[in-house]
C-alpha cells in the first residue's frame, strides 16, 4: 500500500512529502492521519527543523472534496485542524515549500510553516465561497496575519488564483524561486537555519506565538520576564567564534 506522506531525514531535517501525486495530493483522512503520527514523533526527537511539500506536479490542490461528498469519519472533532496546529506549534523552524497548486484547504496547511517558500509555478487561493464552506482549519486566523485582513477578504471573496511572485508580493510567501532553483534553494534555506542553535529558534518561535495580539508594552514586558535566556551552547558557539576570529 503506498503511504500518503513519506518522510526522510536527512541532516537534522524532517522532509515530510504528501505523497497523493495521481490525486494532486489532496488531503484526505489518511493523509492527516500520517502527519500527525510524523509530527508526534518529530516534537520527541532531536529535528532540527521541517520540510513539508507535495510530490509530483504540486503542492495539494486542497481538501480531498471526495471525502467531504461521501462524509470523513475523523476519529475526534475538528481533527484536522488539531493536526494543522500541531505541525504549527513545533518548537522548531517549520518550511512550507509550495510548487504548483496550493488551494484552501492545502493553503490552510501550508500556512501551518513558519516561512512559506514558493517556487514561480506557484498557484495560491481559498475557494471556500465557491463551495459555499467555510475555513475550520485556521485559514481565517492565520492568512490575515500574513496578509492582511483587506488582502485576505479580496482572497476569500474573490476565490482568485495567485501566482508564486503574486504570494511574493503581498506578503504570503517568503520567497519566490525558478521552479529549476527550487530544490536548490530549499537546501540553502535550510543550511542558514540550522548552522544556528536550536534552543533559540524554539525559544524564539514560542515568544513570537505567546506575543502575537499583544500591545507593544505587554510584548517587551514577556520578553523580559519570560524569555529563555542563555541557551546551552551559548559558550560554545561564542568559543568558536572567537578561536575562529583570532
Amino acid at each position: 500500500m503506498t503511504r500518503t506522506v513519506l518522510r526522510d531525514d536527512r541532516d537534522g531535517v524532517a522532509h515530510l512529502t504528501l505523497n497523493r501525486p495521481d490525486k494532486l495530493n489532496a488531503l484526505n483522512m489518511e493523509v492527516f492521519q500520517a502527519l500527525e503520527a510524523y509530527v508526534k514523533d518529530i516534537a520527541n526527537r532531536p529535528v532540527r527543523a521541517v520540510v513539508l511539500r507535495g510530490a509530483g506536479r504540486c503542492f495539494s490542490a486542497g481538501h480531498d472534496l471526495r471525502d467531504i461528498a461521501t462524509g470523513e469519519r475523523p476519529p475526534r472533532a475538528n481533527y484536522q485542524s488539531h493536526v494543522i496546529q500541531m505541525l504549527a506549534d513545533l518548537p522548531l523552524p517549520v518550511i512550507s515549500a509550495v510548487h504548483g497548486h496550493c488551494y484552501t484547504g492545502a493553503l490552510e496547511l501550508a500556512l501551518a510553516g513558519d516561512i512559506i517558500l514558493a517556487a514561480e509555478s506557484a498557484k495560491f487561493g481559498d475557494t471556500h465561497a465557491k463551495w459555499a464552506l467555510t475555513p475550520v482549519w485556521g485559514l481565517s486566523q492565520r492568512l490575515p496575519r500574513r496578509v492582511g485582513t483587506y488582502k485576505a477578504r479580496e482572497m476569500m471573496f474573490t476565490c482568485r488564483t495567485y501566482s508564486g511572485r503574486q504570494a511574493l508580493e503581498m506578503g504570503l510567501a517568503n520567497d519566490c524561486v525558478a521552479d529549476s532553483a527550487f530544490d536548490s534553494a530549499i537546501e540553502a534555506l535550510l543550511a542558514e537555519i540550522v548552522a544556528n542553535s536550536s534552543f533559540s529558534h524554539a525559544a524564539n518561535k514560542r515568544l513570537l506565538i505567546e506575543t502575537d495580539g499583544l500591545s507593544q508594552r505587554d510584548g517587551l514586558a514577556h520578553e523580559i520576564y519570560y524569555g529563555a535566556g542563555r541557551g546551552p551552547d551559548m559558550e560554545e558557539r561564542i568559543a568558536a567564534f572567537t578561536r575562529k576570529a583570532k
